[in-house]
């Protein structure tokens, strides 16, 4: 199993930046994906979510109307569009993704992580 994020870089504040997560061997569609974010000397917390079929998505607090979580089943990729960031959102965000209940087990895999910095 691989979960492959992409797109993280250096931005201005205010700026914009659109990462992707690329999955391979899960079967995706019937995966909640989520992103999670870890800043240096912080934990690891929830940023957003979205369902297998892609419903009910939600957010952190501190990322609601600028972050939106998408994903295209066809392409096994979840996407995180982040608008207006700001210095705050720095740190490395990670794609996670867990399947469905089986034999009373949900399998969870991370991916490597990709930086995200805010700065001018």
């Amino acid at each position: 199993v691989q979960l492959v994020e992409s797109g993280g870089g250096l931005v201005q504040p205010g700026g914009s930046l659109r990462l992707s997560c690329a999955a391979s061997g899960i079967t995706f569609s019937n995966h909640d994906m989520r992103w999670y974010r870890q800043a240096p000397g912080k934990e690891r917390e929830l940023v957003a979510a979205i369902s297998s079929a892609g419903g009910s998505p939600n957010y952190a607090d501190s990322t609601k109307g600028r972050f939106t979580i998408s994903r295209d089943n066809a392409k096994n990729t979840v996407y995180l569009q982040m608008n207006s960031l700001k210095p705050e959102d720095t740190a490395v965000y990670y794609c996670y993704a867990i399947g469905p209940l089986y034999s009373g087990v949900r399998y969870d895999y991370w991916g490597q992580g990709t930086q995200v910095t805010v700065s001018s």
